[in-house]
């Protein structure tokens, strides 16, 4: 019983929606996305660049009568929130338009609406039982939790990045060197044998 009550409180739908993913942009373009919201309904949305370039895009939000909210240029990561004032279709959109080779993959959360309470203590004339205090403070350190992954996996996905691509050059760098290397190896050698030759010649013309 105690497990089916604490699984109805934890597992509470909620009235936030939001669209979290990743996507690639290449270079010369831009790529928008579209929601339709409300009047008075708050809106968050955070980015990052995790690979491509230095890491960054360029990235303007505007409302449905094409105002612009919000316009920053070559930002590696940035949040941006704001409550609507007409209702109507937002636009967000990235452009990478001012690189000409270098294509970047970018994170994007867009989460608008108020979370509803986990307990509707407005509505009780009791104080919260100990085992609903416990849920509701489960209930905030897990979406810390979330937050937190989604932060970590955005970061090791950029350092791996890095990782790899620091790797690549390296490996060209080791190619070039020992190609370098074994083409003196073989001019020097040429070089004293040619001494060699040279004096074997001008002895044979003494004699």
């Amino acid at each position: 019983m105690l497990y089916l009550v604490l699984s109805s409180l934890l597992l509470r739908v909620f009235v936030v929606f939001g669209t979290e993913l990743t996507f690639e942009l290449p270079d010369n373009d831009k790529q928008c996305f579209f929601e339709d919201l409300d009047k008075d309904v708050k809106f968050d949305i955070d980015f990052q660049v995790i690979s491509g370039g230095n890491y960054d895009v360029d990235c303007f939000v505007t409302d449905p009568y094409n105002n612009v909210l919000y316009n920053e240029r070559k930002k590696q990561y940035d949040s941006f929130s704001h409550t609507t004032t007409k209702k109507g279709v937002y636009k967000v959109c990235f452009s990478n338009e001012f690189s000409t080779f270098t294509h970047k993959i970018v994170y994007l959360d867009f989460r608008h609406g108020e979370e509803t309470p986990l307990l509707d203590t407005m509505s009780r004339s009791t104080a919260l039982t100990q085992l609903e205090s416990s849920c509701v403070a489960i209930h905030e350190i897990l979406k810390v939790v979330a937050e937190s992954q989604t932060w970590y996996r955005l970061r090791e996905a950029q350092d791996r990045t890095k990782a790899e691509h620091l790797h690549q050059r390296v490996t060209y760098w080791s190619i070039g060197e020992a190609a370098l290397l074994f083409t003196i190896g073989i001019g020097q050698v040429v070089l004293l044998k040619s001494f060699f030759s040279d004096k074997k010649s001008s002895v044979a013309a003494t004699t």
